[in-house]
């Protein structure tokens, strides 16, 4: 025999064998395409930007939901022929308000993004040979060379 027991806020219901064995006899009640409250993704179905999408990991709110909402609506509107480059200013003000609250958008380390666990027996200064202490002078080798190419065909 199948029951109910409320502990607190939450219903238990305990069903008999039977009661699985048996089809269900549940309506489902048909999708409205235009429920505002249904979700639909990034983009709703007018080409305006969800806000409550929970792909935007919730940050449309918070402290820096403002400056969020002003850099994503821009870059996701912009006609530009380089996507997003007129909202630069909006994500500098976005980066400036989220450095304000460490605590809730920390930063990634550069240092972090490789495996973790290894020992700490790095040596303390690069050595000649080191690649750290090569890329400010190949990026520039890189962009003078590709410069010259593109100039001479």
């Amino acid at each position: 025999m199948s029951y109910c027991k409320q502990e607190g806020k939450d219903r238990i219901i305990f069903v008999t064998k039977e009661d699985h064995e048996a089809p269900s006899n549940a309506e489902l009640v048909e999708d409205d395409p235009n429920d505002p409250y249904e979700d639909h993704g990034l983009i709703l179905p007018s080409g305006e930007i969800n806000w409550n999408c929970p792909c935007l990991g919730g940050m449309a709110s918070g402290p820096c939901g403002q400056q969020f909402k002003e850099a994503f609506s821009c870059f996701h509107y912009s006609t530009e022929e380089v996507k997003g480059s007129e909202c630069i200013e909006h994500f500098r003000g976005m980066q400036e308000c989220m450095q304000k609250y460490p605590e809730l958008y920390p930063q990634e380390d550069e240092n972090e993004s490789g495996p973790s666990g290894g020992d700490d027996t790095a040596p303390a200064e690069p050595s000649n040979t080191d690649a750290a202490s090569v890329p400010d002078s190949s990026v520039d080798e890189v962009t003078v060379a590709g410069t010259e190419n593109a100039a001479t065909s």
